[in-house]
């Protein structure tokens, strides 16, 4: 029997469907005008809402990128209190500028981050304003159809699948899976490490029977070594260390698993994506420190919710003390040569021994 509340999340899904689809149609058939210009655009998108890990590939794009040309990202900036065109700095403001931008400034010294709603507006004030860029890439861009990307990477997630989820409100689909076929690559993030070639094989089966074209990559997470939030200096987690993770993302499962493998107790105090951390929610983080039993302790966040607890200036020095980013970092689980490749060979800078 299918439940009240889940018939009355398809019957909306079905015009949000219907919607998105006939405005696909318009683009497709050039009713709605697609953008093109003068400098290479790389759009980094997902048809799913959130959780697919946008922002680590596009630092891995953009370094990989900048050793051959310059780098510049251009970003939405979800949530920022700012308007219009302005560039990010690592001194900007998450109200400025957003946390994802801000964080993609701080972690990319040798590229320009910008941010604009209209991303036409965006690219063009980029060339006047920035003329050495050799190559946008456009983070969360793949609905954004009124620019016409030269190079598509799709993201989906190994742990939710584009191809096992449901349109919004029922589930979490931006778009119909069809749209998968805009794709010039897709890459499935989030797979275990040990993924054998069998699993990998099945997947792309998967997405390969419901449209999508080749190549299809997989990757994984990587962490890097937990650093203070403030000092930047390296922090031990040792088999006796408790932790208390606390995230404002979309999916903190990986993490949690993660810190879970590795230290003794773990404890989460979850907010949601994008979450702006209040005094409240400060009061609520110190109590879950404080209630916990021994010396050996720390608080351990993303780096993307770091950029936002950062901004809050009455935090406890025993707290502000154990605050700790853990970096995450993404790895191709193979054929990382190949992508790197079509990237360079998009960009019109590959060389043999890059």
């Amino acid at each position: 029997m299918i439940r009240p509340v889940k018939l009355l999340l398809w019957s909306a899904s079905q015009p949000y469907g219907l919607a998105v689809a006939v405005r696909n149609l318009f683009y497709d058939l050039g009713i709605f005008r697609s953008h093109s210009f003068g400098v290479p655009v790389i759009c980094v998108g997902n048809i799913t809402a959130g959780g697919t890990g946008k922002t680590p590939h596009v630092i891995y794009l953009a370094e990989k990128l900048s050793a051959l040309t310059r780098v510049v990202v251009l970003s939405r900036g979800y949530l920022r209190k700012s308007r219009g065109f302005r560039q990010v700095t690592p001194v900007s403001t998450t109200a400025d500028a957003g946390d994802e931008p801000l964080l993609l400034a701080q972690c990319l010294p040798e590229a320009g981050v910008f941010v604009d709603r209209d991303r036409v507006n965006g690219i063009k004030e980029i060339i006047r304003t920035d003329p050495l860029a050799g190559v946008v890439i456009l983070d969360d861009g793949f609905q954004h159809r009124a620019v016409k990307a030269g190079m598509n990477i799709l993201l989906t997630d190994w742990n939710r699948l584009m191809t096992r989820d449901r349109l919004l409100p029922l589930g979490m689909l931006r778009e119909q899976k069809r749209a998968m076929k805009r794709a010039d690559i897709i890459i499935v993030t989030k797979a275990p490490q040990q993924i054998s070639r069998p699993e990998m094989e099945e997947v792309r089966k998967e997405l390969t029977a419901a449209g999508a074209g080749e190549p299809i990559f997989f990757t994984t997470l990587t962490y890097g070594r937990l650093r203070h939030l403030f000092s930047n200096t390296v922090r031990e987690i040792t088999p006796g260390t408790s932790l208390l993770l606390v995230t404002g993302i979309a999916n903190p499962e990986p993490m949690a698993n993660y810190l879970e493998s590795i230290a003794g107790r773990v404890s989460h105090v979850s907010f949601p994506d994008h979450h702006s951390f209040t005094e409240t929610d400060l009061q609520r983080i110190t109590a879950a420190f404080d209630s916990m039993i021994g010396n050996d302790k720390l608080i351990v966040t993303t780096s993307k919710d770091g950029v936002r607890l950062k901004e809050i200036a009455n935090i406890a020095s025993h707290v502000r003390e154990a605050l700790c980013v853990l970096p995450v970092s993404v790895q191709f689980i193979e054929n990382e040569k190949e992508f790197l490749i079509k990237l360079h060979s998009y960009a019109g800078k590959y060389h043999q021994d890059c």
